[in-house]
């Protein structure tokens, strides 16, 4: 009898809890942070430990406008990962919504004046070479580099998911 009586109001405790917290749960889905890519606000950029003044600076980013993955928030701050691989964390006031890209690979690659390997060229990128994400579509994507647009295969660049679409 004893254990009956512990057992009743246990259960019920556990049932309105689970009932109280999944309204918070789907609101957390609904705002849930996104994985995406941004770009350094200016020249020289701190990327920290962790997410706070507190923590050591790891390195620092001397490129405006490279491009980074925002892969976490915490507070004002965003952990990012670069090209390479190495991930940490940048204060959301040193970086901007603007895309850009980094040419990936080994050899330079070219940019068209349509996205077609088969319509004019308009100039060669190095690898390494960064510029402004202008529209993404299907394979391709348009940039600009040094004032000059074209359209390059997406697949070389870094700064942009493979199924991501604007512009």
């Amino acid at each position: 009898m004893p254990i009956r009586r512990l057992l009743i109001p246990a259960l019920a405790l556990v049932l309105a809890l689970g009932a109280g917290l999944l309204p918070v749960m789907a609101g957390a889905a609904e705002g849930a942070f996104v994985p995406h890519f941004v770009s350094l606000r200016h020249e020289t950029v701190n990327v920290r430990a962790g997410p706070g003044t507190r923590y050591p600076i790891a390195w620092v980013f001397k490129r405006k406008h490279l491009p980074v993955e925002a892969l976490a928030e915490f507070d004002s701050w965003y952990k990012v990962r670069y090209a390479d691989g190495d991930q940490g964390w940048i204060h959301r006031r040193l970086l901007s919504s603007q895309r850009t890209a980094i040419v990936m690979g080994k050899a330079a690659q070219n940019l068209y004046r349509e996205p077609d390997a088969g319509s004019p060229l308009m100039l060669v990128a190095e690898p390494g070479v960064q510029g402004q994400l202008l529209a993404c579509k299907g394979a391709w994507c348009r940039m600009e580099v040094e004032r000059l647009r074209g359209w390059i295969p997406r697949a070389v660049l870094w700064g942009v998911y493979p199924h991501e679409e604007f512009g």
